[in-house]
């Protein structure tokens, strides 16, 4: 999408029926067209003052189509940095869309995909990586994404590349001049001075690189609940949720596929798996639910492998003990029951299992199995770079870099700068600054409209 120096409209809140709905323009003749379509009560100017809110109504030529609010915003003092002008009106649908076809009929046209934060980039109110932290904000679900999106749009991950930036520009004229002045700087000496630098500037980016935290914040956390049939998972799933997620019977086998939940533990989405029980069958359908289990159990970040506390360890406990490896607990259910099965008889299969004894119907006894969550929910609050294009962008930068290194060791400092230059490059990606049409397209196609 090339940019266009037109007016631009669109609906800025959610679909459907509310409490008042928000129809926002930017662009030169957002002031002109508001005017148009809105009537100001008593003596106000129209358009109104900059940055005033007031009151009013929509007209189509002499007919009220509603009473509303309306603000206009005169640039540079805006979102996009170009006029704008909003009006609040009563969030019924077909209102809504009635003022915005006003709008259009004015000479406003339907603003596309984030079109008004690509306006808000374009113009340099923002960078790439604050653009997207707004939609980052919208759609986080989860305590923790919000922290990231929050520290991404007050400018942590621009702030971090252009310090990085700056200190590898200082390097690349390091380089430079061992280029240009061969005579004074020996290869051997110049190679020797910047690699150093160049080393803490690899080990700085791998740090700021944390692929587990970035999929914890826009992923969440997958845990996964496996044993044989009947030992109370889907129990132990309503339990941690709080609600009944899963089908819980006494007849074994009712769980034939897996049943996901979520909850949240220290800001971050937890999903839960409930999985179909892990024991030999004949039965077509709930092999298909076994293979289920295990799919889910590679692909979790942890397992829960459920035992049931009153009943002796039957050979296919035994099995998922010696089995069980990864990341996860063992966890002995059904305590409120008389015990038979003990932690010393799983750790005589499993010396070094983490054991945690619950019972579903008792919420305290819960505590310790979600403390134990907690420790795969750590998100460090001083992250640099969270956002997946970010961290692409950084990995290949860092992969340069490295490059950068080893031609520094066979004293090739030309070939070093060459790297060099496609790392800058890189980084560039993540604030906009060597973003092309193409990439920009990619980011603000995410956006809703109105945003």
């Amino acid at each position: 999408m090339i940019y266009r120096q037109d007016t631009i409209a669109a609906i800025a809140t959610a679909p459907g029926n509310g409490g008042i709905g928000i129809i926002r323009m930017s662009g030169p003749d957002a002031g002109r067209i508001l005017s148009g379509i809105f009537v100001p009560a008593g003596q106000a100017e129209n358009p109104p003052e900059s940055h005033r809110m007031v009151y009013g109504r929509i007209a189509d030529g002499e007919e009220t189509v509603d009473e509303c609010m309306a603000v206009f915003m005169r640039a540079p003092r805006s979102y996009t940095r170009e006029d704008v002008a909003e009006i609040q009106i009563h969030g019924g649908s077909f209102v809504v869309n009635r003022v915005l076809e006003l709008c259009l009929k004015q000479g406003a046209r339907l603003a596309e995909a984030g079109e008004f934060t690509r306006r808000a980039f374009l113009n340099g109110r923002v960078d790439l990586s604050r653009a997207e932290a707004v939609m980052e904000l919208i759609n986080a679900r989860g305590e923790q994404a919000h922290k990231a999106a929050v520290r991404q749009l007050s400018g942590g991950a621009s702030s971090f590349i252009h310090v990085f930036s700056d200190k590898l520009a200082d390097l690349q004229a390091g380089l430079a001049a061992c280029i240009d002045y061969p005579e004074e700087i020996s290869d051997e000496e110049g190679a020797g001075a910047l690699k150093e630098g160049l080393e803490n500037l690899v080990s700085r980016l791998e740090s700021a690189i944390d692929e587990h935290a970035s999929r914890l914040i826009h992923q969440g956390l997958q845990i996964a609940l496996i044993g044989r049939p009947n030992v109370g998972k889907s129990s132990l799933l309503n339990a941690l949720l709080g609600e009944e997620r899963a089908i819980v019977t006494n007849i074994p086998g009712t769980t034939r596929d897996t049943v996901q939940g979520e909850m949240t533990v220290r800001g971050v989405r937890v999903t839960l798996t409930d999985t179909a029980g892990i024991h030999e069958t004949d039965d077509p359908v709930e092999k298909i639910g076994v293979e289920r289990s295990e799919k889910a159990r590679k692909e979790a970040d942890a397992s829960l492998l459920i035992l049931d506390g009153s009943e002796p360890m039957t050979d296919t406990d035994r099995e998922l003990i010696s089995r069980f490896s990864g990341k996860g607990a063992v966890v002995i259910n059904k305590t409120d029951l008389p015990q038979v099965l003990r932690e010393e008889d799983i750790r005589g299969i499993l010396p070094d299992a983490e054991c945690i004894t619950v019972c579903a119907n008792d919420p305290e006894s819960l505590k310790p199995l979600v403390r134990y969550l907690e420790q795969f929910a750590e998100v460090s609050d001083q992250l640099a770079l969270t956002q997946p294009r970010h961290l692409d962008a950084a990995r290949r930068a860092l992969a340069h870099m490295k490059d950068a290194l080893k031609t520094l060791d066979s004293f090739t400092p030309d070939v070093a700068a060459t790297d060099l230059q496609a790392a800058q490059a890189a980084l560039g990606e993540i604030t906009g600054e060597n973003a092309d049409e193409k990439l920009l397209d990619r980011v603000f196609s995410r956006f809703c409209v109105g945003k």
